[in-house]
């Protein structure tokens, strides 16, 4: 499960389901889902070669009807690996909804600051490192790219497998920006709370100021129940529940029509995992708006 898998070579993947499980409760008002994906339709904006898989199209519209359908008042896109650097179609969507999203790119290290200044305005308030798909950029650029961001107030956000953390957390720790780790860490949750991995995660978070996203239970764990990356989410909750942020992870690139979660489902899962409202409130609503810096209501 998780990262021992291949990498899809240019698989053409499944389209995320549209009959999903009924929702199990109410989203608070400025609700933010802070993990989704677009994919245009346009010619324009080419795949890179070096991809690990083909998404099908997973347009502004489809991710607007999916925020209204989850109760989902705010998002923040981030990034796609299979268009590499060129940012140009997740940033058209955010400026058309300045208030609503916000988003998470992906630059070469030697990005101008002039560039970084422009992505801001529209609406980008972090960088993302992807070590596990190909079209991303890799963990050489961390420290380059946390001095250039620092004094925009971004944070970087890491798709890794936590088996590395332990190794990476002294260089993570002294970097001038937050850390958010993709996925619960994106590693299999079947080894438990107490593999290496998953502690230096707890450590990155109660110690040195990271930030978790409780999303991907499906590409860590078995459903329908996934029992191993609740214990996840439980562990993180316990440590520090005020550096974590919910995110569906639609439209779930890179799974099969048999491996495609149910959207609904995986919301549903936070009210699993987070049983008070007040709880939900910080993890949906005030956590969001301080990381992704949403305007005030």
């Amino acid at each position: 499960m998780g990262n021992d898998a291949p990498p899809i070579d240019h698989a053409l993947c499944a389209a995320p389901k549209t009959d999903w499980a009924a929702l199990t409760f109410s989203a608070p008002a400025l609700a933010c889902d802070t993990h989704a994906h677009v994919v245009s339709t346009a010619p324009a904006y080419p795949l890179v070669e070096q991809r690990s898989y083909t998404p099908p199209p997973a347009t502004e519209a489809d991710y607007l009807a999916m925020l209204d359908a989850t109760g989902m008042d705010r998002g923040v896109l981030v990034q796609i690996s299979v268009y590499g650097t060129d940012n140009r179609y997740m940033l058209e969507v955010l400026a058309r909804h300045p208030r609503r999203l916000r988003g998470v790119a992906v630059v070469d290290a030697d990005v101008d600051e002039r560039e970084l200044e422009r992505m801001h305005a529209l609406g980008v308030r972090g960088l993302r490192l992807n070590v596990l798909f190909g079209g991303g950029i890799g963990l050489d650029a961390m420290d380059r790219l946390a001095a250039k961001i620092a004094p925009l107030g971004w944070h970087l956000q890491l798709l890794l497998d936590a088996r590395q953390l332990p190794e990476l957390l002294p260089r993570i720790a002294r970097l001038p920006i937050p850390v958010v780790i993709d996925h619960m860490g994106h590693m299999p949750a079947e080894l438990g709370v107490d593999h290496p991995g998953f502690q230096a995660l707890l450590t990155l978070v109660r110690d040195h100021g990271g930030w978790a996203k409780l999303s991907g239970a499906y590409r860590i764990d078995h459903g329908p129940s996934y029992a191993n990356a609740a214990r996840f989410a439980a562990a993180l909750i316990a440590t520090e529940p005020k550096r974590l942020v919910y995110g569906s992870d639609w439209p779930h690139v890179g799974q099969t029509d048999a491996s495609m979660p149910d959207t609904g489902h995986m919301r549903n899962l936070l009210g699993e995992w987070v049983s008070d409202a007040t709880l939900r409130h910080r993890i949906l609503v005030d956590n969001p708006a301080r990381l992704y810096d949403f305007p005030e209501r």
